[in-house]
């Protein structure tokens, strides 16, 4: 029997065509006109043009260079007349009259600086004079009645100038000159990270590797391999020995953190899978603490852990463990309901007992996820300790922020990147051995 003949009137399937091809034509003209209004919102709301105008391109230039170059600084102290060059303003790389570099020349109350591009700079006294090749002579005075006077016209001075009766700035692609009431300074830039091997009170700094392993002795009271390495390894400037043992700290806060998250969520996921906690009290207690746990971010609880317990790489830790302890939860939760009854049936028909069932037919389902998931968590924690580190104290973070807050040693910055990103690839690279080895048996 038909709709018309039973009296229903028949729908119309042209009509609803067209309706659901007119909704679908709008949702495709909806979508991308939203997307266009937010990102035009976004535009203003964070104000980018305004971003673009307050960007100091010139504090970005100089950052740049800094992490790949060194300066080595030529002070004279405009009180007591007194020069000092020393690289990177460093106690232990601090140049005396009998090693100064080449392009140095002291004498008389007054330094001569040689520049790679032909340059000079000049210091006499409370004088200083700057003989850029394609500019010009600048000279400059600062007295404590009149400040600092120079030679330029102040209204014309190009833009790698700055100038004001306190201040002289001067700045080149092969030095900068800054000169105030209180000193006189020169930074001569060079390629390279300064006295990383060896720091100048060390009878091997300036040796070749060849002269050090096979020359005669250089340090009589040690031999060249066993004193090279010691001041290598206790070099106070870069101090390899500590970024080594932070490198550890970094590692060891990732490791007890994922792995005690593990063991902690591994029982309380089975109150949290529907199959074995059959009470829902049970199961919504048990995903509440999960959600809880992973809800409040790593940092917000490396932040509260520190004030109850006091800095220290075992805080980091913890605060790892109580986030990946929430997200192991949830994870070993939904694997448990997912795993294949017929097994756990099988291990009871035999008369094993629940501790053995679980033992034998359910954890060898879970081993292939839980460990999928516990290496990559380690991997990912390896990065996020650098971070939690800074914070807590401990691991290369805080080295990283250290040399951050000192806005001078961006190289060593560098340093520290470059140790923390040949960490983490070397963590996924064990990362994935590992899982081939224990999951799949390559």
């Amino acid at each position: 029997m038909t709709l018309a003949s039973a009296g229903m009137p028949a729908p119309d399937m042209h009509a609803a065509a067209r309706r659901l091809i007119a909704r679908k034509r709008v949702v495709a003209i909806a979508l991308p006109l939203l997307l266009l209004a937010y990102l035009v919102y976004v535009f203003f709301a964070f104000d980018i043009p305004g971003l673009a105008q307050r960007a100091r391109w010139d504090n970005a230039r100089i950052l740049v260079s800094d992490s790949y170059s060194y300066k080595t600084h030529v002070e004279r102290n405009n009180r007591t007349g007194a020069f000092t060059v020393a690289v990177e303003g460093e106690r232990k790389g601090t140049y005396d009259d009998t090693n100064l570099p080449g392009w140095v020349a002291l004498g008389d109350g007054r330094a001569d600086v040689t520049l790679d591009d032909g340059g000079r700079i000049e210091i006499d006294g409370d004088t200083v004079r700057y003989d850029v090749p394609g500019f010009g002579l600048i000279e400059a005075r600062q007295t404590q009645a009149e400040g600092v006077t120079t030679n330029l016209d102040a209204g014309t001075l190009p833009d790698w100038i700055s100038y004001s009766d306190t201040r002289l700035m001067v700045t080149t692609p092969e030095a900068r000159l800054t000169l105030t009431r209180a000193r006189t300074e020169v930074f001569v830039y060079a390629f390279g990270w300064e006295l990383f091997f060896f720091t100048l009170d060390s009878p091997y700094h300036g040796e070749s590797l060849r002269n050090i392993l096979f020359g005669p002795q250089i340090d009589p009271a040690r031999g060249n391999i066993a004193g090279a390495w010691q001041d290598f390894w206790g070099n106070s400037i870069w101090r390899h020995g500590d970024t080594a043992w932070a490198l550890f700290e970094t590692v060891l806060m990732a490791f007890l953190g994922t792995f005690g998250a593990a063991v902690v969520a591994l029982p309380l996921a089975f109150l949290a899978a529907r199959n074995f906690a059959p009470l829902i009290a049970i199961r919504l207690a048990a995903r509440r603490l999960f959600d809880f746990l992973r809800g409040v971010d790593g940092l917000i609880w490396t932040i509260l852990l520190s004030r109850a317990f006091g800095p220290g790489p075992m805080t980091g830790a913890l605060a790892i463990l109580f986030t990946d302890t929430g997200s192991f939860g949830k994870l070993f939760s939904e694997a448990l309901e997912n795993v294949d009854g017929r097994q756990i049936e099988g291990l009871a028909s035999t008369g094993a007992r629940p501790v053995q069932r679980y033992r034998f037919g359910v954890i060898p389902q879970l081993v292939p996820v839980l460990l999928s998931q516990v290496l990559y968590f380690l991997e990912s924690n390896t990065r996020s300790a650098t971070i939690i580190g800074a914070i807590t104290g401990g691991g290369i973070g805080l080295l990283l922020t250290q040399a951050m807050i000192t806005q001078k040693d961006w190289e060593e910055v560098s340093y520290y990147i470059i140790l923390i990103v040949l960490l983490v690839m070397a963590m996924d690279s064990l990362s994935g051995w590992l899982r081939r080895k224990l999951i799949r048996g390559d």
